[in-house]
């Protein structure tokens, strides 16, 4: 196993330490909360707010590289891919900003572990449903805020191990759609479809 091999214990710490930067920011970044009233400010209505948000992202698309861009000043809890990484922080962060527009609090274990599931795209559905928790309903903040201890770590764990195929081996060449790596990160940075699934599971869970 080499020291960048993914593991769910290494994807559970930069989950977490993604989600902490997401919330209180990276040097020269928004956090979450700043992004989400700056998008609420240009836009007529949250769902439109949310929705220029996830075209804004799909455009950026470069987050492969983003921590690198930041320089030295970003140190990673473990020894995983830097593209990896960039891509977890880039997309927590817009569903954060997703869930802070419709109201939701960010400090909440419950709505941190909701930003997780959110990762993994479409098995969301089917992640959620396991736990009990029903989508596209009104009752769905009041639910997330119910949902006892075990069972947040019963899902925790089971994104971390979708996680860890997603950008496992195959899942970082499916990222760039199979570009060729170029000095170690994709040329393609995150796959703009990945992005969009992921904003619009995002949109539903916290509705």
């Amino acid at each position: 196993m080499s020291k960048n091999s993914l593991t769910e214990s290494k994807i559970s710490q930069v989950l977490d330490w993604s989600y902490e930067k997401a919330v209180n920011g990276l040097p020269g970044t928004e956090t979450a909360a700043e992004l989400a009233e700056n998008y609420l400010k240009k836009n007529t209505s949250v769902d439109k707010a949310i929705d220029s948000l996830i075209r804004w992202q799909n455009a950026k698309g470069a987050t492969s590289g983003f921590l690198t861009g930041l320089g030295g000043l970003i140190t990673l809890p473990v020894a995983i891919p830097a593209n990896v990484a960039s891509v977890m922080y880039v997309q927590i962060r817009m569903i954060a900003t997703i869930a802070h527009m419709r109201g939701y609090d960010l400090k909440d274990d419950q709505v941190k572990t909701f930003v997780f599931v959110c990762l993994t795209g479409q098995a969301a559905t089917d992640i959620l449903k396991q736990a009990g928790v029903k989508l596209g309903t009104s009752l769905a903040k009041e639910a997330i805020k119910k949902i006892p201890g075990e069972v947040i770590k019963a899902i925790n764990k089971v994104v971390g191990i979708r996680l860890v195929t997603k950008f496992g081996e195959k899942g970082i060449i499916n990222l760039g759609k199979a570009v060729p790596l170029v000095g170690g990160f994709i040329g393609g940075a995150v796959d703009g479809i990945g992005t969009n699934t992921i904003g619009k599971i995002a949109k539903r869970v916290f509705n």
